[in-house]
């Protein structure tokens, strides 16, 4: 396992956006390319048991997003948020996962290879949580926050989509 860099709440390259959701991170770990997260992104999110629909509209919103130079940020769960991730790689896209648990505990561990492939093609893994950190309950609603604090929010940026 390896952290390529620690972003304390203070720090310059620490995301604007997530400064501004209730109770913001105070670090995040990173493993990937942080400058991903100076882009415009959307998160998708849904559900772990999905329908065939389900994954054709992920897959077609994904595909719109990245055409758009959207970036696509979703919580690398079994499911819709693994439909994002892979749709985004398998467009040439971007995209950011967030963990629910430390780098070096790969949460769910049945996307331990989407985990990889997202590092291999320059996308970026975060989590608040210390490397050895284990998935528990509650740290998958603290992980939706910032998932979600990570999108778009102002009109000034609905202007660049």
């Amino acid at each position: 396992m390896r952290i390529l860099e620690i972003i304390k709440i203070e720090d310059n390259t620490y995301p604007e956006q997530l400064r501004k959701i209730p109770k913001p991170p105070k670090q995040l770990y990173c493993e990937g390319n942080i400058d991903l997260l100076k882009n415009n992104i959307i998160s998708i999110v849904g559900s772990r048991v999905c329908s065939d629909n389900g994954i054709k509209l992920t897959q077609k919103f994904a595909k719109e997003l990245v055409h758009q130079q959207i970036t696509i940020a979703s919580g690398m769960a079994i499911g819709i948020d693994s439909v994002a991730h892979k749709t985004a790689l398998e467009e040439n896209g971007q995209t950011i996962a967030v963990l629910p648990s430390g780098l070096a505990k790969i949460y769910p561990e049945e996307n331990l290879d989407l985990y990889k492939q997202i590092i291999k093609k320059q996308g970026l893994i975060i989590t608040e949580y210390e490397p050895y950190e284990e998935a528990e309950s509650k740290k998958f609603l603290e992980r939706n926050r910032i998932v979600s604090g990570l999108s778009i929010r102002s009109s000034s940026n609905r202007g660049n989509l």
